[in-house]
């Protein structure tokens, strides 16, 4: 443990300014919060808290991140933890949460409840694709500027922006010369198909979703906007999956289309290129491999 005034007196004072929440003796330990914030379990007294820090520039992201947690708690679908508070100092930008205790889904019990939770989450829909504001998928930007075709949507505001982004960092190669041809075939896809705009989670691999104390599935660090549920689908495929009780679930409340398939190859494509963007080229063989896949398959 580390007392939180070790960290800086005016954090404390933000975040107390931002909460409510006298943090005047605080003690800290850090957690597991993933690659791009560091995070700490906070304890004052009886009470517990969970922190993000991050340099005070990301503080767009912290604001991005509270307004989904926001949109998907007030579905009342998962367990999402409220936001307490959310601030800057000249050093750090903080986001103050509910401390959940959680653990992850294991059982066929847990996949099932999670799938009906989800399915419910997935009828939650709007009249436009996107958000109200744009986003962050990790520490990347995630435009969301609303419109109606959903197929123009993901590939102007998914997919080329990812792209773009590798090219300027080198990735060109088969990436570039496969995935332009890629982009124009692409809607082929979605000549029979048109999605509800149902409100995605938007990162939904199984590093975001958990069970909570009472046994009610729960779900954080989204990049939400209004999509194909299919997006949503096909992301928890991606690393390592969910409980296959989770998928037979789901997918007997609210079957998949036709062309899912090759759809999830698409959807996830973007996921695979923003690793490579974040993360670098240990992620560049795969993306190669799905362009061209997708490239090949759209030809025929």
């Amino acid at each position: 443990m580390e007392p939180l005034s070790n960290l800086s007196a005016a954090l404390a004072q933000a975040i107390q300014h931002a909460s409510g929440i006298d943090v005047t003796g605080a003690t800290l330990q850090r957690v597991s919060g993933g690659s791009i914030n560091r995070a700490y379990h906070v304890r004052v007294g009886e009470q517990s808290f969970f922190l993000k820090l991050n340099s005070a520039q990301a503080l767009p992201m912290f604001e991005a991140e509270a307004d989904g947690l926001a949109a998907l708690a007030a579905t009342d679908t998962f367990r999402v933890p409220r936001v307490l508070g959310c601030g800057r100092t000249e050093d750090d930008a903080f986001l103050l949460l509910e401390y959940l205790q959680l653990r992850p889904l294991a059982s066929d019990e847990d996949g099932q409840r999670f799938a009906e939770a989800l399915v419910q989450l997935h009828h939650d829909t709007g009249e436009h694709y996107g958000w109200s504001r744009d986003n962050f998928i990790g520490a990347a930007p995630q435009a969301n500027t609303p419109g109606d075709g959903w197929a123009r949507f993901f590939i102007n505001h998914r997919l080329i922006p990812q792209l773009e982004r590798a090219r300027a960092k080198g990735y060109a190669g088969a990436l570039g010369r496969d995935a332009d041809a890629l982009l124009e075939r692409a809607p082929g896809l979605f000549v029979d198909y048109r999605p509800q705009p149902s409100l995605l989670h938007g990162d939904l691999w199984h590093g975001n979703a958990a069970i909570d104390e009472a046994g009610r599935p729960a779900i954080f660090d989204p990049a939400v906007y209004r999509g194909d549920r299919d997006a949503d689908l096909a992301m928890s495929e991606l690393f390592g999956g969910f409980p296959s009780s989770f998928y037979i679930a789901y997918r007997r409340a609210w079957p998949m289309a036709d062309g899912y398939e090759q759809r999830k190859t698409l959807y996830n494509l973007y996921h695979v290129l923003n690793h490579l963007n974040l993360f670098g080229r240990g992620y560049l063989g795969q993306a190669e491999r799905m362009i061209r896949g997708l490239y090949m398959e759209l030809r025929r």
